[in-house]
Formats: C-alpha cells, structure tokens, sequence
C-alpha cells in the first residue's frame, strides 16, 4: 500500500470510529444528554430552530410552521412503507459507481467533516451494509456526477424494481432534496390572556425528585419560547403524560412545581423512552438489518424514529418485540403505490 492510499484508509476508518460514536452535528443529541444514552439521535430539525439545554431540559424555540415529519409510526396492519421482493420503489440521494462494480445507492450516514486539500480528496466508497446495488442506472444522466480517484459519484431519484438487496432501475430523474424537520409547537394552548412572564422552578430538587419518582408514568421537562427568546419573553414548561390521569397527574406536580406549565399527553414515559432507545441500540449496525440512525422520543414524548435503509419484512420482525407502535419508520427506499 502506497503512502497515499494508507492515509486514506486511515482517514476513512477514523470517520467510520466518528459516526459510531458521535452524537448527531450539528444539532446536540438532546436525548443523550439529558438521559446518558449512545447511538441515541434526533432528527435533524429547521434551520430556523435552535435547541438550549438548561437546567437539564430540553428548550425548543418558536416554530409556526406545521411539523410534517418525514417518518410515519409504523401501521401493524398495512404496513405502508414496507418494502416486498418485486415491489416498484423509489430512492434520492447519492450513487457511487467503482470501476468494475455495479453502481450503488448509499444511505446518507453522518460522516466527518474533514477540508480536504483539492485533489486529495479520497475515493467516495459505501459500507456495504447501507448500500444497495443500482442494476441499470445510467450514470451519464446525472447532472452533477463527478469523478474522484477514478469512482464517479452524483446525486439522483431513482425508481425502479426491488429485488435482493438490489433494484432494476426503470426511471431516473434529478435528486429530490429532503424538506427540514420544524420544531413542534407548544402543545397547550395559551391561557386566558396569553403566557405571562414568570420564573420558573424546573431544576430545584423537589421537581427533579418527582419526576423521577414518576419516570413510569411522565415524560420530560421540555422547555417552550411560544414568544421567542427576547428579554421578558414567557417560558412554558411541558411535561408530559403516558400513563394514567392527565388531571391528577397536573394536580400533584403543581404541589411542588411554580411557572407556566403545560401538562399534554404523550406516548412515551421517561422510562418507555429509557427502555425503547437501550432495545434500538442493538439494532443499530445490526447485520442486515441496515438501520443507521435511531431517536428516542424527542421534543414530544415519541414516537421514536428508526431511520434504514429499507423497511424489509426482516427489520419488521427485529423491531416488533419493542413496539411498532412505538416507533416512526423512517426508510431511504420507500415503495411506489
């Protein structure tokens, strides 16, 4: 092995190390944060937004745009993302060709921002576990293909047949960008006479002791800006609640918690999360199973998004001991209805 290419080889291992191990850039990983976890992620969120963490909270900042999350909660009966032998699929992003190879789709993994000098960029390459094989793709279609170390890569749509580990493209046309992820609104509407300014008693230990004694039955604190981050704009606290009475649950927290509150449903409990991210965790670079991304139950208590390759039977299976229904598949190949 030449100089050159061992120092590629190096550099790209380090950035495989860096995507196993970092949390997700350049949004922070909220959820390992506030709860200790690894390969724990949120989905990227609107460019307008910006998460804080304070006083071991999660912050969200106003949003008033519509969330239209690209993942959808998985349906035990229809199942409408999930991909047959035969089925028409389709699939955006990036196409890698290596000389003598077939061309391949690749998932798009997090990987390291490294400034390489130009024209000492390494070859773009794939694991082989997010990729999939493009059986008749016409590379000289792509409008921004280009060549480094001899692979040519580029962006495209392609939609064709789905077979093993592989699809016979039938139609091609330019990439389709992905829409960003909006923050969620305050899920309470305001009371009488708006959000008032007001401090709030969050982080003392009478809160935090409480909450954790309700881990089973509650979810957050997440902390709202319904009026933006001005001086003397109001926070609003959410906590939510998965199991049992709503309006018990408001009553007994008030006892010992001061501010603006909002007490929603959700679907998950701090320790549904808990138990939910700790199960996905070992599906991650599971064989075969081509899951890269995994989040827990975010800014508003779940569900929690899986993102894969392709929603096979096979990855229904793995992931049905934890709960579909606690789970937002979000596939890269999606079939064609």
């Amino acid at each position: 092995m030449n100089p050159v290419d061992e120092m590629d080889d190096l550099l790209r291992r380090a950035g495989a190390r860096w995507r196993a191990d970092q949390e997700l850039p350049p949004e922070p990983d909220l959820e390992h944060i506030v709860h200790g976890k690894r390969k724990s992620w949120i989905p990227a969120l609107a460019a307008a937004g910006v998460a804080v963490i304070a006083a071991a909270t999660l912050a969200v900042l106003p949003n008033h745009n519509d969330p239209t999350p690209a993942a959808q909660p998985a349906d035990s009966t229809t199942d409408p993302l999930l991909v047959k032998p035969g089925d028409k699929v389709r699939v955006s992003g990036q196409v890698i060709a290596v000389p003598g190879k077939t061309p391949v789709y690749c998932a798009p993994l997090a990987v390291a921002a490294i400034g390489y000098p130009k024209g000492k960029e390494p070859a773009p390459s794939c694991p082989a576990a997010y990729s999939v094989s493009l059986n008749g793709v016409d590379l000289d279609r792509i409008p921004d293909i280009t060549t480094i170390k001899g692979v040519r890569t580029g962006h495209a749509t392609l939609t064709g047949i789905w077979g093993d580990r592989a699809i016979d493209v039938t139609e091609q046309s330019a990439v389709t960008e992905p829409k960003p992820t909006p923050f969620p609104k305050l899920p309470c509407a305001a009371p009488a006479g708006g959000w008032q300014p007001k401090p709030s008693n969050v982080a003392s230990p009478a809160v935090t002791a409480f909450l954790a004694a309700h881990a089973d039955q509650a979810y957050g604190p997440v902390t709202y800006y319904p009026n933006g981050t001005s001086r003397n704009a109001p926070v609003v606290i959410m906590v939510g609640v998965a199991h049992g009475d709503l309006a018990a649950f408001r009553e007994a927290f008030e006892k010992v918690y001061s501010g603006n509150l909002c007490v929603t449903p959700v679907l998950m409990s701090r320790a549904d999360d808990e138990r939910v991210n700790n199960e996905l965790s070992t599906k991650v670079d599971a064989p075969k199973l081509g899951i890269y991304m995994t989040g827990g139950a975010g800014m508003t208590g779940g569900p929690a998004t899986v993102s894969m390759l392709v929603y096979t039977q096979q990855v229904k299976d793995a992931l049905t001991p934890i709960g579909l229904n606690l789970l937002a598949m979000d596939p890269q190949i999606t079939p064609v209805r």
